[in-house]
């Protein structure tokens, strides 16, 4: 009998573990991928990208989301009818608090829902919070290794270019006004996708949690004139995702 493929991601149940990595470039899957053992391509198709390996004996997925809320929730509901309930988000983002430098980590523990997906499972007054047990994972796991890192709430937009090129924007002035709102309040990055992943992970009583690589902070630029480059290479985020879940997987199975 013909396995019954999910309409998007076109995997069957038995293609994918109960913990998955999501990033959302296609591109980053391969290398996210070989950090497990015996890593296989499941299948490519649109922007979604799955790898499965196994970490500790256990198999752990990796699949690409692409750039935003409404396709990021699509792969963690199909990910969800196939099985999956933990989810780790490894991504990158720009800085909101200037005194972040770039290279640093930073772990969500909730995100401003600037996003629209969201708002289509509950209404806007729902806050986006991340698993609390994920969280405590991958700040731990980012202290093993050593890595800088600061846990707190990152604004999740729909738009790029709104936030890099808001003066050309119709509604320019909402978007400086919110920004101004955002760095007063101490949020500290700005990125895509953990708001939506973290309302889906809600309704559907799943686990979800995100690493994100701090590329760039142009309100750190803007104020100390320092000549700072950006960073680009999501290794620290990748392994601190690994090791996060190497340490809640060994854990499980003690108590299982």
């Amino acid at each position: 009998m013909e396995q019954q493929l999910t309409h998007h991601l076109k995997c069957a149940v038995g293609d994918v573990g109960k913990y998955v990595i999501l990033p959302g470039d296609p591109g980053r899957v391969p290398k996210i991928a070989a950090y497990l053992d015996n890593a296989v391509h499941i299948k490519t198709y649109r922007e979604y990208v799955t790898y499965t390996g196994t970490l500790e004996g256990e198999r752990v997925s990796v699949t690409s989301t692409g750039i935003g809320g409404p396709s990021a929730s699509i792969a963690m509901e199909e990910l969800v009818q196939l099985g999956a309930d933990t989810f780790i988000r490894v991504g990158t983002c720009g800085g909101i608090d200037s005194s972040l430098v770039p290279g640093d980590l930073i772990i969500p523990t909730g995100a401003i829902r600037k996003d629209g997906t969201g708002r289509e499972y509950v209404p806007i007054e729902y806050p986006a919070i991340a698993d609390h047990g994920l969280v405590r994972e991958l700040d731990e796991a980012a202290a093993r290794l050593g890595k800088r890192h600061h846990l707190g709430v990152v604004e999740c937009k729909d738009s790029y270019y709104g936030q890099h090129d808001p003066d050309r924007m119709p509604v320019s002035y909402e978007l400086h006004q919110k920004w101004e709102a955002w760095k007063k309040a101490g949020a500290l990055g700005s990125e895509m996708e953990s708001s939506t992943l973290f309302i889906v992970a809600s309704t559907l009583r799943v686990r979800c949690a995100t690493v994100l690589l701090l590329c760039r902070n142009l309100e750190r630029e803007a104020l100390q004139n320092s000549g700072e480059v950006g960073v680009w290479e999501t290794a620290p985020a990748i392994e601190t995702a690994v090791e996060a879940l190497r340490s809640l997987i060994k854990k499980e199975k003690s108590k299982a």
